[in-house]
């Protein structure tokens, strides 16, 4: 059954006056910081800065109301800018909307389907390697407009990009290059300072460096970008509603960009909500915010926006301003709002240059640099390294879908080896059961001639696809002809169709040499699959043992060569 009920529902009962107070102060402040960051983002993906700021606005809005964090703030972000350029050049603006829809409706149906618990199944290697391998990429994607480069259209893969920059650096921009590297590093010196004087605290550092860059450029005029000269500047009115162009042959090509916004917003968004509980001693509802990130995709392109997610700096920001309710979060929407229909002439005199420091702050800060140094990586196996370094540069050079498809295939053919490894199969010797001799005579473990009559082993581990050729020695049974096999599967803590056919497959061998086959010590799991598949009737119920003790019991009334035949359709 599908369980819509957002986090604004639980809060509001008890919902107090000193609670509105501290949320409107940290949706006011949440909102002051969106909004260089959303116009950046924009900017940085191949959008307009109108078109982040009304991201924020709508998918900010729509996420407070329905989600099922009480502290997550939405907009766009920047691990979306690789793939928001990639596939404005490849595909066009228009498409690029309909891929926002379409991921839309995806992360409505995970959540409604209860999977938001699923993507905490992503490694922690393919997450670490992609986040620092997006955050290479959002770096080089802001060396043009931080040198003030004179490139028409930088191409969306990583070779492009370089042959472009390479190609364009006798373009340099003096000024540029000096106002980005003097925006570089106030912001740098404001997010400093900001930890010791309290005043600082109360202004966003990335506002604070937008406030000063806009005013000295007003004032000096100086001959650099700015969103006025490359963009027009921001329409002072609210957007008018539009749906894209709709054909099949449209939603069949985008299905794969759609998936990739789909994945990397579930991620993103569900990774945020989960560090903000740890912030506010709270549990949030991943399936609900699921279907929230959901209706904000699909919103946010009919009013001018296009992908978002969770923002984890804008979150962080709002519990440590005293945000403890959604209601922060839509101040924080209903801030961005009015900062539009008054402010926006003023957003002409922005330099770009500023925006493209402010985004490679957020690039080295997004990225965990101290998981790539020697020391720490000599703390973990070769596998873990090559998912994590192979995610990373797969990421860069090539796509980060391919880059996380890669790296869960790498993750789950390393668990499979691994969890194969862990599976094994031992003799057990019977002799140390001679203590329960009064429950079976000793001479039935043995033929007169000394031979074994009766052989018993245990497996360990998971009898799985991976793990299969474990059964070999029994298959072939080279070691003597005994009566009766007991297997011990005590240990076992889950067979697949693969490990019942081995199974049957084995006692089919056993059956035509005239030994029985007898289980012992199923668990849960194993003794389900055997009953449900018919395989229990066709071993019989008289096969079937509590434990070794009850199949030796059992083996000294079956007669030597008496094992059944049985066949299998």
């Amino acid at each position: 059954m599908i369980r819509f009920r957002p986090k604004l529902l639980d809060t509001l009962p008890g919902y107090s006056r000193g609670l509105f107070a501290n949320d409107l102060s940290a949706g006011i402040t949440v909102g002051v910081l969106a909004l260089p960051l959303a116009m950046a983002f924009a900017i940085a993906s191949g959008m307009s800065p109108a078109a982040g700021i009304w991201t924020a606005i709508v998918a900010g809005f729509l996420v407070s109301l329905l989600g099922g964090s009480r502290v997550q703030i939405g907009g766009p972000t920047g691990a979306f800018i690789p793939i928001i350029y990639v596939i404005v050049v490849d595909y066009g603006v228009q498409n690029l909307l309909i891929a926002t829809m379409m991921s839309g409706v995806m992360l409505l149906a995970m959540g409604a389907l209860r999977l938001g618990t699923m993507i905490r199944f992503i490694p922690l290697s393919v997450v670490i390697g992609f986040t620092n391998g997006i955050a290479v990429v959002i770096f080089i994607s802001q060396i043009k407009d931080f040198l003030g480069l004179q490139i028409e259209q930088m191409p969306g893969e990583f070779f492009g990009k370089m042959e472009a920059l390479y190609g364009a650096l006798g373009t340099v921009n003096g000024p540029t290059v000096l106002l980005a590297c003097a925006s570089l590093a106030v912001l740098v010196a404001w997010n400093r300072a900001a930890q010791k004087v309290a005043w600082m605290r109360r202004m966003p550092g990335p506002l604070a460096v937008l406030v000063i860059a806009t005013a000295v450029n007003s004032l000096l005029h100086l001959p650099v970008d700015t969103i006025g000269s490359r963009f027009g500047g921001i329409p002072q009115a609210l957007p008018s509603f539009g749906l894209p162009e709709v054909t099949l042959g449209t939603l069949g090509k985008l299905i794969a960009p759609a998936l990739t916004i789909a994945l990397l917003g579930a991620i993103e968004s569900l990774l945020s909500a989960r560090v903000a509980d740890g912030q506010i001693d709270d549990r949030h509802d991943p399936n609900q915010e699921l279907m929230a990130q959901g209706a904000a995709n699909i919103a946010a392109p009919l009013l001018g926006g296009f992908a978002a997610t969770g923002a984890i700096a804008r979150t962080a920001t709002n519990i440590r301003s005293g945000g403890r309710t959604p209601v922060a979060g839509i101040v924080h929407a209903l801030t961005l709002l009015a900062i539009v229909l008054i402010a926006a002439p003023i957003a002409s005199h922005i330099p770009l240059a500023t925006l493209s420091a402010i985004v490679v702050v957020v690039a080295i800060n997004m990225g965990e640099w101290h998981a790539f140094k020697p020391d720490e990586l000599k703390r973990y196996s070769n596998n873990y390294k090559i998912i994590l370094l192979g995610t990373f540069f797969i990421t860069v050079l090539f796509d980060l879908t391919l880059a996380v498809e890669i790296g869960m295939v790498l993750a789950s053919l390393f668990f499979i080896y691994r969890m194969s490894d862990l599976t094994r199969i031992e003799r057990v010797p019977l002799e140390r059961y001679r203590g329960f001799e009064h429950y079976y005579e000793l001479d039935t473990l043995t033929r007169p001639d000394g031979s074994a009559r009766i052989h018993a082993y245990r497996l360990f581990g998971s009898l799985f696809f991976g793990a299969a050729n474990k059964l070999d020695a029994l298959l072939t049974q080279q070691d003597g002809h005994p009566d009766v096999v007991i297997l011990d599967l005590e240990k076992v803590i889950s067979i697949d169709t693969t490990g019942l056919d081995i199974l049957q497959t084995l006692h089919r061998n056993l059956s035509k040499r005239g030994i029985t086959l007898i289980l012992c010590d199923l668990n849960a799991q194993p003794g389900s699959i055997v009953a449900r598949s018919g395989f229990l009737d066709t071993l019989g119920e008289d096969n079937i043992a509590a434990n070794i003790q009850e199949a030796l019991i059992k083996s000294q009334h079956i007669q030597p060569g008496k094992g059944p035949e049985v066949s299998y359709v």
